[in-house]
């Protein structure tokens, strides 16, 4: 199609599928667990070599689309860590503050969303539960394994609907 509007998306999660968490576990892994901590680190967080150049070599086929966990409040902070590496512009979509939903939950209802008045090329995501759920609703997904696994990071996407 000619009609850049009208390309599929692909569809890209950014924490341990293009930003490296790792350098801010620890604020998860204390009791009580320390969100402000662990998502104002997120700027600093640096970029996943595999999950950016994925997302640079979709742009040249489709519209990007970022899909995260992380609270609304830290969209700033999360586009300006877009830009300053470089990454296509794209729709973020972006939990509710209060939306402490399980995050394979909240991905699939916007992909769903998204699926209604486009085609869907591929769901990037590290979250095992999140891709299981996307592929049994019929879409294309990859998972990301280039970061290392964060079992807080489940328990936190999981279980308290976090990130």
């Amino acid at each position: 199609m000619t009609d850049s509007s009208r390309r599929p998306l692909a569809v890209f999660d950014l924490d341990n599928t293009l930003a490296d968490t790792a350098h801010r576990q620890h604020f998860l892994e204390r009791r009580p667990r320390d969100w402000d901590g662990f998502f104002a680190a997120a700027p600093q967080d640096p970029p996943l070599a595999e999950g950016v150049a994925m997302v640079r070599e979709s742009a040249r086929a489709c519209e990007i689309v970022y899909l995260t966990g992380r609270p609304e409040r830290c969209r700033r902070d999360t586009l300006d860590w877009l830009r300053e590496h470089g990454l296509p512009e794209g729709a973020l979509y972006m939990r509710g503050d209060a939306d402490r939903r399980p995050a394979r939950h909240t991905k699939l209802a916007v992909l769903r969303r998204l699926a209604r008045g486009r085609e869907i090329r591929v769901l990037v995501d590290d979250d095992e539960l999140v891709c299981a759920d996307a592929r049994r609703a019929g879409f294309t997904v990859l998972q990301a394994r280039w970061a290392n696994p964060s079992d807080a990071l489940e328990i936190a996407q999981e279980r308290e609907g976090r990130t």
